[in-house]
């Protein structure tokens, strides 16, 4: 706020509701506020310095707000005004200033922009005074009456007045955490190379790792020959031996080697147990 006695302007700094970046223009302290709407010290991307007035909540809401501060900004110099937007400010005698945000990513049913104008802005007290005109009229000069003037009629206030939160606004592309100005193009290039290292960097980590590893011994082969179907397999047990016995000399129904009725060729003659003799040689016949 300023005094018009006063050479220079005191700024207060941005509060935690306001925008980062309003249109164009990333905006850089307050200048003056009220009800209606605040002023803000604001550039753009060339760094040209601009005094910007951005309709409040309430305002905003308004339709005879909006079409004051349209009208206001018609009735000005056109060098004085270097871009308008919002919603209702692009008609009028200076509706060429208008910038549309049409290509900005919008939610379904989301509130338009509030109304915003940027004028030119040398640091004077004097543009300090002309942003605090027109936020006056917005709201009908109902701010700071003149103490001279004897009130007459009933009191009445607008219905907005206080709804003075900064309107909405939309910033795109998103800025990086904790700045307040818009990603240059050498920013944007600078992240896409080191995207770029990182991906070739993880590429040859991989090829690395797999030219080092120790080789695969081969798979054992796979024999040809299958066994003959029934016979089981050589290192395999019989299976005779442990599912089905056979039956023992005993409980054999065939007649063993002691009962075959064939005769053996040393039937009939005494074995060398029966006859006691140690040499082996068959004796005579006890007979004789």
């Amino acid at each position: 706020m300023s005094d018009s006695n006063q050479s220079w302007v005191v700024l207060s700094p941005l509060l935690s509701q306001d925008p980062a970046k309003v249109g164009d223009f990333w905006l850089d302290a307050r200048l003056t506020a009220a009800a209606s709407g605040v002023a803000y010290v604001a550039h753009d991307d060339n760094e040209t310095t601009t005094a910007l007035i951005m309709l409040s909540e309430g305002a905003a809401s308004d339709a005879a707000a909006r079409d004051r501060l349209g009208s206001l900004v018609n009735q000005m110099h056109i060098d004085t005004v270097i871009a308008r937007g919002g919603e209702g400010q692009d008609g009028g005698r200076l509706g060429r200033k208008f910038r549309a945000e049409d290509d900005d990513p919008t939610e379904p049913g989301s509130i338009p922009q509030s109304p915003w104008v940027a004028l030119a802005y040398d640091g004077s007290p004097q543009a300090v005074a002309e942003a605090t005109r027109i936020l006056a009229e917005v709201q009908l000069g109902l701010s700071k009456p003149n103490p001279n003037d004897v009130p007459a009629g009933p009191e009445f206030n607008l219905h907005w007045i206080n709804r003075f939160s900064p309107g909405s606004t939309r910033v795109w592309p998103l800025p990086w955490p904790g700045r307040h100005d818009r990603a240059g193009a050498l920013s944007i290039l600078a992240s896409w190379l080191l995207m770029l290292l990182l991906a070739a960097l993880a590429i040859l980590i991989a090829i690395l790792l797999f030219q080092q590893s120790s080789p695969q011994p081969p798979p054992p082969p796979v024999p040809t020959n299958a066994p003959e179907s029934g016979s089981p397999p050589p290192d395999s047990p019989d299976p005779s031996d442990s599912e089905s016995p056979e039956p023992s000399d005993s409980e054999s129904p065939e007649p063993s080697d002691s009962e075959s009725p064939e005769p053996s060729e040393s039937e009939g003659s005494p074995t060398p147990s029966e006859s006691g003799d140690p040499g082996g040689s068959p004796s005579p016949d006890s007979r004789l």
